[in-house]
């Protein structure tokens, strides 16, 4: 395979031996103690913050190369080391720092308010108005500390199910009319697209299957991992766990429950979308192997990476023109690793170094799925390119909360794009059944995962235990509210959660539904009134962390705290629907 389709990661690092130097150098530069009980002084505090992002800089580099090779190739015992180590570095530099939250908490309100108005000292305001926000939930120095030590132990859920996903899971060749076919993730997500509804079937039970042989251990591990953030929910005097992760990302409560509200309402548009889907399929009985299929035959997108990418730089053409040459320096500079390999993880994501580019890992097939995956990750990292240049060290990282958005954005606008200049009438309808998928993914989807985790969480914090029986039966019964009476939610169904790695970061995948909801107010505003929306849209892509996320959409002009984008949103999945039935 070409080098050209390998991401650069000697940006970062030339070598491990380079990796190591500075693992070295920042291992002897991570006690602070020198700063106990002296940051009530505000040079002392600036002095201390410039420090901890000297070492946090060097650190962030030697997590992401750790991560990035060991995600080239999972089964490489030598990155395994590189993350062990850098993990157990992070703990160290954690537990070292610990000190300094509940310092700052403890000084008068006044002092940290004079902080916050001290111009020396702006780099930092926002995470100062958070410490103030936060102080009841701030603990005494030793318990910080203990916990900071706990958290190299209570990581390692993740890690565990990143194992068996990516290196242990027993995936099998299936034969299909003589055709021995190795299973993967890849190729099973090709799979459930295509048209042959035996193999489907056959791969859907050989998928599933998997993960059955492996539901006493992946239950234990997704149970353990839930029992931790109840944990440090209960042990940092949260309500709850689902209100630890809101609070700690500075959203408000109000907009998690407009999403859980106005997606029950809108199921019945759900599940009108199912039934014409099942009608357009001509299917008897509708299975969940069929839900993914095309319901305009012969039309799906077959590009290679090089034409897929080209068409990803003309659709987002509404952004202008450094957009596009952002785009193209990304392809040009080796931003991106392409293609599947032997080990290499599943599934795709973009990574942000402060100090370098962006970079994305891909697993890219010739499907319309995985073209909008490079206008979707592509989103990820110019929004970090932005926030990086713009904003300083201590403001560049932007909430996960809105992580979502621009790449949602860039999706939608891809795909308006291809419907504004689509001629044929069967591929137009092939899109606008893609635009209601996306949704329907996107929204829908990631709501009944968000449903399914607040009653995992809920159900540890009353005490009770959670097992394979009773995660596989509330998923089948939110599998069935969802999809409604058109879809027959039987069988292997109802493992579906087994294999959401996202579990593994409780809370995140309802930020999908609120990204796409604010992607599509977003959008939408930019093909209407162009250069100031673009330009708003650019301010926000620039301005990181440097406030509350909620008050950094309402920037690009969405406020979630209304139901109005909500709803709006669900009313561009029923013109969709109309214009794609009427077509």
């Amino acid at each position: 395979m070409s080098n050209k389709y390998k991401w650069a990661v000697e940006d970062i690092y030339q070598s491990v031996e380079d990796w190591n130097a500075d693992f070295n150098s920042i291992s002897n530069k991570i006690n602070f103690d020198r700063y106990k009980g002296k940051l009530n002084d505000a040079q002392n505090f600036l002095n201390c913050m410039k420090e901890q992002e000297e070492v946090g800089r060097v650190f962030d580099k030697l997590g992401v190369y750790a991560m990035m090779k060991h995600d080239e190739n999972t089964k490489d015992a030598l990155y395994d080391s590189l993350v062990s180590k850098v993990t157990a570095l992070g703990a160290k530099f954690s537990a070292n720092t610990a000190f300094i939250l509940p310092e700052l908490t403890s000084l008068d309100q006044s002092v940290l308010e004079s902080f916050i108005d001290d111009p020396k000292l702006k780099d930092y305001d926002y995470t100062l108005k958070g410490i103030l926000k936060e102080k009841e939930h701030v603990l005494s120095e030793n318990e910080e500390r203990l916990l900071a030590l706990s958290s190299e132990t209570l990581s390692s859920f993740r890690d565990i199910f990143t194992k068996i996903d990516n290196a242990d899971l027993p995936l099998k060749t299936i034969t299909h009319k003589g055709e021995k076919i190795p299973l993967s993730h890849g190729t099973y997500g090709v799979i459930m697209h295509g048209e042959d509804r035996a193999l489907r079937k056959k791969t859907f039970n050989a998928y599933y299957g998997a993960y059955i042989s492996l539901l006493n251990t992946i239950s234990a591990t997704y149970y353990g991992n839930v029992k931790k953030g109840v944990f440090y929910a209960k042990a940092k005097k949260y309500p709850s766990a689902l209100d630890k992760a809101l609070i700690g990302e500075d959203v408000p409560r109000v907009v998690y429950d407009n999403l859980i509200e106005t997606v029950n309402d809108a199921l019945p548009l759900l599940h009108k979308y199912m039934a014409e889907k099942k009608n357009l399929l001509k299917l008897k009985d509708m299975y969940m192997y069929d839900v993914y299929v095309p319901v305009v035959e012969g039309a799906e997108l077959k590009l290679e990476y090089e034409d897929a990418y080209d068409l990803v730089v003309k659709g987002l053409a509404p952004l202008g023109e450094e957009y596009s040459e952002l785009l193209l320096k990304a392809k040009d500079e080796r931003w991106l690793d392409v293609y599947e390999s032997d080990g290499k993880r599943s599934g795709a994501y973009s990574v942000a170094v402060y100090d370098t580019h962006p970079y994305v890992l891909l697993n890219y097939q010739k499907t319309t799925h995985d073209v909008f995956t490079i206008a979707h990750e592509m989103g990820h990292s110019i929004h970090s390119y932005f926030s990086n240049r713009t904003q300083p060290y201590s403001k560049a990282d932007y909430r996960i909360f809105v992580a979502e958005v621009a790449s949602t954005v860039n999706e939608v606008l891809l795909i308006r794009y291809l419907l504004d200049t689509e001629k044929d009438k069967k591929l137009k309808k092939y899109l606008l059944s893609y635009l209601l998928e996306m949704i329907r993914t996107t929204l829908f989807r990631q709501t009944q995962f968000a449903e399914f985790e607040q009653f995992a969480h809920e159900t540890v914090e009353k005490g009770e235990p959670l097992t394979k029986d009773n995660l596989s039966d509330y998923y089948l019964k939110l599998n069935e509210k969802y999809y409604g009476k058109a879809v027959i939610s039987e069988g292997n169904i109802r493992y579906e959660w087994a294999r959401i790695p996202h579990f593994y970061r409780a809370f995140y995948v309802y930020k999908y539904s609120t990204g796409i909801i604010s992607a599509l107010a977003i959008a939408d505003r930019i093909l209407k009134e162009g250069k100031p929306a673009v330009e708003d849209y650019f301010k926000f892509l620039s301005s990181g962390g440097a406030d509350g996320p909620v008050e950094l959409l309402k920037i690009a002009g969405v406020d979630l705290t209304d139901k109005k984008p909500f709803i709006s949103a669900f009313e561009v999945f029923e013109n969709t629907l109309k214009e794609f039935t009427d077509l």
